[in-house]
């Protein structure tokens, strides 16, 4: 198997400070005798009691106003109803801008504001209120306009039933509201005058002005037009569903009898929608079709916007395998489009959906892995030059803001160390440098959402075992100048439960790759012991289980987990996305499971030649969707490893699941069947020989429970014991109707409690 090393990367974190080695002989000296009474964490406390509920702050709108810095919160006010305030970062004054009572239609009681939005001349404001869900968001709602001038209220479509509008938005002259009705777009004037309809020929299966349900899952196409900058007309994604395949779930709770609920759903390999990009002029209602090459059914365009002008939109055009993105300039007067320049990749390209126009709009930013690393670019609009913006051989993690007038780019990065996150900025126009904004401290993970000007953030920290702060700051000089969250009522209620120490680590399996991972431990570890060792995975392209942040209710579940005895961990395999290179994010390509369920075993099997305390015939695993079809890779393809397993809404076929994310990370399965199948689980049921709890709710809309029972169907052939749970209805967070949650984490406590039981039988059987 080659030869294992193990070093421990990070101290012990959070509320701990001491090593290992170091707690367990404090442990024996001192025979865990806590300074006051502990109270152990419980599932009910946890998912019921929510007694560990961190407090967020009110969320902020920065004001995009001459540099002023100010932001806007929704307040609750006593008498009922909700206040607009504007604040001040610079002196902490804060000014009521619009009461409860002029959000009061009259003869009514104060509209309750679930979004609002304003209008750039700043005269009015548009609320949107009364919600109700389409998917899995509520977009879907009323909306009204507050006239500052005059303080009059006036509902936007006013005849529409209620609760029926998406996505309203001002005209940026501020004299129209555009708006989503049962696929169709509206345009109203402001001051109440007639409606009109830029698009006729939506139906239920003709969606124009958002996304149809796999684009709005993979791409988040959901808010799906925009207005020009100069108002007069509106860019909009048209998707015709005819022909997708439908998939039906059953809702047996409907009554006596079940009710099929149908879902449009593009399964791998099958049919997609025909897309396309229109924009319509407001004043005759006339689209300008894009003309896109290809096959409109082979084609996505997963990205569209006004390119800082009223003449062109940029646009990205990728291809059915989506290792190809022609990045466009398209003349909204003819519908031409002019190829800037190809983002290819031998595995897939990653869209890039934070696309910046510079001040002079000469220029934009752009995001690629062409030299390997995840790196920002500044793109020149007439040729399509790039040069580098950020560093080499440093991943961007995530973009948070471009400053044009400023010029600088403010982005995460972490790279000396892949599970923290820490600010850098770069100048737009330099030689592609970075400079920290982060003050050094101890090893942690930050956010922040930044002013328009830059000189302001509200910035939150957290780690491992401690919940977030968040305060308000200035920049670049990252001073503290108010903290507006501390969350001390959950640090002390955590400091009241017993804890045992936290570690994040490395191990070197035998190719020579180095595996990320984080381990937890019991209050009263001993060394001389041996635990049993519960693996929470995910370990696809789109999660990263070893971070250095505020886990929330899952934290906490795996920290019960170790008060009950446990020793819990996790590892990131190649193939997450892991600020480590495009290498190892796309080494998984056509192998999705295959080369990440190794990683796996092979890092657990180096965890146990490194600890003795481990026990190797007590190792159990657990993961919840794509963790969840990884927890079935480890039971079926290694046995030898894993004793028990959950895996909560898997995928056991891959063939299930929909189009645009299966075929990024597989190619299609009609030119790759023997990659699909050695990728899915279900090809490997038969090798189960450990105790396996298969969970899912049946209303799941993305991972259906049909494989599920395709997964069962094949279990029972293969004469394999398994157990399961079913949640009814439920989707794919399992959290709808009560006590689901709660219900479902005991669930997998006392399954592991038996089948992975912390004391070792003597018998050893």
């Amino acid at each position: 198997m080659g030869v294992f090393t193990f070093r421990t990367r990070l101290a012990v974190l959070g509320l701990l400070a001491l090593p290992i080695p170091a707690m367990a002989q404090q442990a024996q000296e001192h025979g865990q005798q806590p300074a006051q009474p502990q109270i152990p964490l419980t599932i009910d406390a946890i998912f019921d009691e929510r007694a560990f509920q961190t407090e967020r702050t009110v969320p902020i709108r920065w004001v995009d106003d001459a540099g002023s810095g100010f932001y806007t919160t929704v307040d609750t006010v006593p008498e009922g109803g909700q206040n607009i305030v504007r604040h001040d970062p610079a002196t902490g004054s804060s000014e009521v801008i619009v009461t409860a009572g002029q959000l009061t239609p009259d003869g009514g009681t104060p509209i309750q504001i679930s979004d609002y939005a304003w209008s750039d001349n700043g005269r009015y404001v548009l609320i949107h209120t009364n919600t109700r869900s389409f998917r899995r968001y509520e977009p879907l709602g009323d909306y009204w306009v507050l006239d500052l001038a005059d303080d009059s209220l006036r509902q936007v479509g006013a005849d529409r039933p209620a609760s029926s509008l998406m996505y309203a938005k001002f005209s940026p002259d501020g004299s129209q509201v555009a708006y989503l009705f049962e696929n169709n777009i509206y345009v109203e004037s402001i001051d109440g005058g007639a409606t009109r309809a830029m698009t006729t020929d939506g139906t239920d299966l003709v969606v124009n002005g958002t996304g149809d349900w796999v684009n709005e899952e993979e791409f988040f196409l959901r808010d799906g037009f925009a207005w020009s900058p100069d108002s007069r007309r509106i860019a909009y994604w048209q998707f015709d569903t005819e022909g997708v395949g439908t998939f039906y779930m059953m809702d047996n709770l409907a009554g006596v009898y079940s009710q099929p609920v149908p879902l449009q759903y593009p399964k791998a390999g099958t049919t997609n929608s025909a897309v396309r990009v229109g924009v319509v002029d407001v004043a005759t209602a006339q689209t300008t079709w894009v003309d896109l090459a290809g096959d409109p059914r082979q084609i996505y365009v997963p990205a569209m916007e006004w390119a800082a002008s009223s003449d062109e939109l940029l646009l990205q055009h990728m291809n059915r395998l989506q290792n190809r993105d022609e990045v466009m300039l398209v003349d909204v007067a003819t519908g031409e489009p002019r190829t800037l320049f190809t983002e290819t990749d031998d595995a897939w390209v990653d869209v890039d959906f934070d696309v910046t126009f510079f001040a002079d709009g000469a220029h934009f930013t752009w995001m690629s892995e062409r030299d390997g690393w995840r790196r920002l670019y500044r793109v020149d609009r007439a040729t399509g030059d790039a040069e580098p913006i950020t560093p080499a051989a440093t991943d961007v993690i995530e973009l948070v803001s471009i400053d044009t007038a400023g010029g600088w780019a403010y982005y995460l990065a972490s790279p000396d160390d892949h599970a923290t996150r820490y600010l850098y900025r770069s100048p737009l126009e330099g030689d592609a440098t970075a400079e920290r904004l982060t003050p050094a401290g101890p090893a942690a993970s930050h956010s922040y959402s930044i002013s328009a000007d830059a000189r302001w953030a509200i910035h939150s920290v957290s780690s491992f075992d401690t919940p977030p702060v968040t305060q308000l700051i200035s920049l670049p000089d990252h001073a503290v100048h108010r903290t507006l969250v501390e969350n001390a009522a959950v640090r002390a209620r955590l400091a009241a439960t017993p804890q045992g120490a936290s570690e994040f680590f490395s191990v070197t399996i035998p190719d020579g790759t180095e595996i990320d991972g984080w381990v937890m431990f019991p209050p009263d570890f001993d060394p001389a012991q041996q635990y049993p060792l519960v693996m929470y995975v995910y370990g696809e392209p789109w999660g990263q289980t070893v971070q250095n942040n505020w886990g929330g209710n899952r934290y906490l579940y795996h920290r019960y987990l170790a008060q009950q005895g446990y020793i819990v961990a996790s590892v990131d395999n190649r193939g997450t996305p892991v600020p480590r290179g495009r290498d190892w994010r796309k080494v998984v390509y056509e192998q999705i499971g295959v080369l990440a369920s190794a990683d796996q075993a092979q890092a657990v099997e180096a965890m146990l030649a490194e600890r003795p305390y481990l026990d190797p015939a007590r190792v159990g695993i657990w993961g919840w969707s794509g963790g969840g079809s990884m927890t079935l890779n480890a039971m079926f393809r290694y046995p030898e490893v894993y004793a028990a397993g959950i895996a909560v809404a898997p995928v056991p076929d891959i063939r299930l699941y929909d189009t645009i994310y299966q075929e990024r990370y597989m190619g299609l399965p009609q030119e790759n069947p023997g990659q699909y199948a050695q990728s899915s689980p279900i090809t490997f049921a038969e090798n189960l020989q450990g105790e396996l709890l298969i969970v899912h709710g049946t209303g799941d809309d993305n991972v259906h429970y049909q494989g599920t029972e395709q997964l069962i169907d094949r279990l029972i052939a293969a004469d394999r014991d398994f157990a399961m749970m079913l949640y009814p209805n439920r989707s794919h967070s399992i959290s709808e109707r009560e006590n689901s949650g709660r219900h479902l984490y005991r669930t997998m406590a006392e399954f592991l409690r038996e089948n992975l039981p912390v004391t070792a039988s003597s018998s050893g059987d």
